[in-house]
């Protein structure tokens, strides 16, 4: 299994006889992944972020869905006019 990187800023692993063909669609992330992708610490996702979102327990694993990290965006967006800091 191989990276590929598309032009939209995914990191998707392929395998490789079917790398030329169709990129392997993510669809959760893992430990620093979700961290990083939405631009902050792993200690402040840990503190602030995480404790909101529904996690995939998979013995010590933790896996976080791309859709739950959405929602989070999501629901914590303002718009820059309404005030809110």
């Amino acid at each position: 299994m191989r990276r590929v990187r598309p032009p939209d800023g995914r990191v998707v692993n392929v395998m490789p006889e079917i790398a030329a063909t169709a990129p392997i669609r993510r669809l959760a992330f893992t430990h620093e992944e979700p961290a990083t992708t939405v631009g902050m610490s792993l200690d402040s996702f840990e503190r602030h972020v995480q404790p909101t979102l529904r996690l995939v327990r998979l013995g010590r694993m933790r896996l976080v869905p791309i859709g739950e990290l959405e929602r989070w965006l999501d629901d914590n967006a303002n718009r820059a006019l309404d005030g809110a800091a």
